[in-house]
């Protein structure tokens, strides 16, 4: 291997050498895990025997007979290892990989790891490097504490389901699990640079983290316009609530999304739509105004835009440097061409099920090599080479284990 200046094998993912025990399940805790695998990190995704991650069960669909397609979409790059908590032998085996751990995630109700007797006070004391991120709805503590959490739970009682759909239209969920995907990705940041910190304290630490505080912290413009200007947002379908020409509106055949984010784009829209005299019409003269005449603007936009395709309108967008694109349905995301060329469409070989479709990794690294190495476990699959490379079991004492119910 070539060794790039300063040591570091040109190549090496990022996070090679760092290991994760990871103890999540369903979406946020694994998105985070599954993106430090993708950076090189070893993932140990501890799982209950028989049941497992309950994503496994989401289908259909399914790769083969009993692997979701849920599942295979966050859960790649990982080793499955079996553990049965309710038995002493488990526990001591997860306190034994945690000694030789990095970073243990978790996502388990408020206060379970304690009662355990793995919460991060045990942990600490026995692995004081350890990096240990807690996952819940709503926070350790406060008045929500044992309240099950849920996306689109927490998505209505943090007002992003107040603002999400047609203006005169009942509350609607975003098509995908929003929160969980921005925690786990958060959560990812969190614990990377914890690592960071712990390269110069040689201490870890605990980080903390919940679906509420992420959904209120990511609510970011609309929370300032109220934290601001006390307006209670509305539900504005595609339209946005600060700038406008900015939604979609139907063409001869289908929709088209654009915005125009700035004065010179407004002008250029104007030229585009061969109306020229919009842009000295006092109506509309600057961004505060066309927001205060957005009905009639948009009355004016939706004319001139039905004379033409979405095909036809694009390159005309693209040209005046506006930026525009079509409502994609999933096949034409899937068979896109920018999407094609950057990779994010990928397949891997699936140990039982031969070669699997997935979406690839959307960040790459100039130096090193990151990606997907390897797919999604099956339950428990590397018990063996878990217990016996890391920990030294024999196989006689892995079959015991299996024979006892502890994996």
């Amino acid at each position: 291997m070539e060794v790039k200046d300063g040591g570091i094998p040109r190549g090496q993912p990022p996070l090679k050498g760092i290991r994760v025990i990871d103890l999540t399940r369903i979406i946020a805790g694994p998105y985070c895990s599954m993106i430090m695998g993708d950076l090189g990190a070893e993932i140990i995704k501890v799982e209950q025997p028989k049941i497992g991650d309950e994503s496994r069960a989401w289908g259909p669909p399914w790769v083969g007979e009993s692997v979701s397609a849920y599942f295979i979409s966050i859960n790649r790059n990982k080793k499955s290892l079996t553990l049965n908590f309710k038995r002493p032998q488990a526990l001591e085996i997860f306190k034994d990989l945690v000694k030789q751990a990095d970073v243990v995630v978790e996502n388990f109700r408020p206060g379970t790891m304690d009662e355990l007797g793995i919460g991060y006070e045990d942990l600490q004391k026995i692995n004081p490097r350890l990096v240990y991120c807690d996952m819940t709805g709503y926070g350790t503590d406060g008045p929500y504490r044992d309240k099950p959490g849920v996306d689109v739970i927490v998505s209505a009682i943090g007002g992003l389901m107040s603002i999400t759909g047609e203006p005169e239209g009942e509350p609607v969920k975003i098509g995908v699990p929003l929160i969980d995907v921005l925690t786990g990705l958060y959560s990812f940041g969190a614990i990377t640079s914890a690592l960071y910190l712990r390269e110069q304290t040689g201490k870890g630490q605990r980080i903390s983290i919940n679906l509420l505080a992420m959904q209120v912290a990511t609510l970011i413009n609309i929370g300032s316009n109220y934290l601001i200007g006390g307006i209670v947002p509305r539900r504005w379908g595609s339209a946005h609530p600060n700038i406008t020409p900015y939604e979609a509106h139907r063409a001869k055949d289908e929709y088209l999304i654009f915005g125009v984010i700035n004065e010179r784009m407004w002008k250029s829209f104007c030229r585009l739509l061969g109306t020229d005299e919009l842009s000295d019409d006092p109506r509309f003269a600057h961004n505060s105004k066309r927001i205060e005449n957005r009905q009639a603007l948009n009355e004016i936009i939706d004319r001139k835009i039905a004379e033409k395709t979405v095909d036809e309108w694009i390159p005309l967008f693209d040209q005046a440097g506006i930026p525009c694109g079509p409502i994609n349905t999933f096949d034409r995301v899937f068979s896109d061409p920018q999407v094609l060329h950057l990779g994010l469409v990928r397949e891997v070989e699936h140990l039982h099920y031969g070669k699997v479709k997935v979406v690839g990794p959307p960040a790459t690294f100039s130096e090193s090599a990151i990606g997907i190495q390897n797919p999604p476990p099956m339950l428990g699959e590397h018990n063996q080479e878990i217990l016996t490379r890391l920990l030294g079991y024999a196989e006689e004492e892995i079959m015991a284990l299996q024979e006892q119910g502890v994996i």
